[in-house]
């Protein structure tokens, strides 16, 4: 059975009607691109073959100018901001620290398009680690726009193709994930909330939704972060893996309905898509309910 997992990643806040959409340019430096729009700088996808993962730092928000998300730290050092990844992969691990565990490795990220209303990136990801054979290759597409000087967009479209048969065993470590900042934090005062209204981890921990957000208070005002799935994703909507601290993952692989582990045939190929969405105000102020509507109509497409 073919799967899709398509990966779509949107930072917004809400489109002006009418408005002219800042221009949106990427630049590339060694194993990283840079991304800005309307001449601020947005974003860095990181590729560089040293590390777990590629994975974008920093994310940040059009009206403070700081990050939303976190890199690392000595409790969590593998929590990269905002990645892709899994644990428990055919006896590997693409996650945690430890390169000879596993890595997802990029094989020469590219700019297809800059300078527009656009840019976009592409790229292809080998999983590998030493002594084993390559269980997946996955072939991902970022869609960066800003639909206004205070909406940042960025899709990011995954294709996961196995090359043998994969077995990944239940883990709470799998797939889209970001690192809250810890000033947006429950922790340090900040809302965490999905779409029906649930709070903090004891209230959002292992619920189905599809959507959560969080945002807290800067001194330039109430700014956040949310992330979407998009219905056409296998598993939605799938539960999420969340932390007080600032953590937050819709996570398939911890709460398999059947059975402990997820199975995956050669040649089977699953495509994830997902929204984040970077907004100032408040979830209700930045229209993140309205936002999915809209998010749930359209129509994902593959490389």
């Amino acid at each position: 059975m073919k799967k899709t997992v398509f990966i779509t990643l949107l930072i917004c806040s809400c489109t002006m009607a009418g408005a002219e959409r800042p221009v949106v340019s990427a630049s590339k430096t060694g194993n990283r691109i840079d991304i800005t729009a309307g001449g601020k700088f947005f974003t860095s996808y990181h590729f560089n073959p040293d590390e777990k993962y590629p994975f974008f730092f920093p994310l940040n928000a059009p009206q403070s100018g700081g990050s939303v998300t976190s890199m690392r730290n000595g409790i969590w050092p593998h929590h990269s901001s905002l990645f892709f990844g899994c644990d428990r992969v055919n006896g590997g691990n693409y996650w945690q620290e430890g390169l000879e565990r596993g890595q997802i490795i990029s094989l020469g990220a590219r700019i297809v398009e800059t300078g527009g209303e656009r840019a976009v990136v592409e790229d292809e990801c080998i999983w590998k680690r030493p002594d084993a054979e390559a269980p997946i290759i996955d072939r991902r597409r970022i869609t960066v726009t800003a639909p206004s000087e205070k909406i940042f967009q960025l899709d990011f479209d995954i294709e996961m193709e196995m090359l043998m048969d994969v077995t990944i065993e239940k883990t709470n470590h799998s797939l889209f994930s970001v690192r809250i900042d810890p000033d947006l934090s429950t922790e340090q005062g900040g809302t965490m909330v999905n779409a029906e209204g649930k709070e903090t981890e004891k209230g959002t921990f292992g619920a189905a939704s599809p959507w959560m957000d969080c945002y807290g208070t800067r001194k330039t005002g109430v700014e956040g972060i949310a992330i979407m799935q998009h219905p056409s994703n296998p598993w939605y909507p799938s539960p999420w893996f969340t932390r007080d601290y600032g953590f937050i993952s819709p996570t398939p692989m911890y709460w398999p309905v059947n059975e402990k582990n997820t199975h995956l045939k050669k040649g089977e190929k699953l495509t994830l898509h997902y929204r984040v969405i970077v907004h100032s105000g408040d979830t209700q102020q930045a229209g993140i309910a309205a936002a999915f509507e809209r998010y749930s109509a359209e129509k994902p497409t593959v490389r």
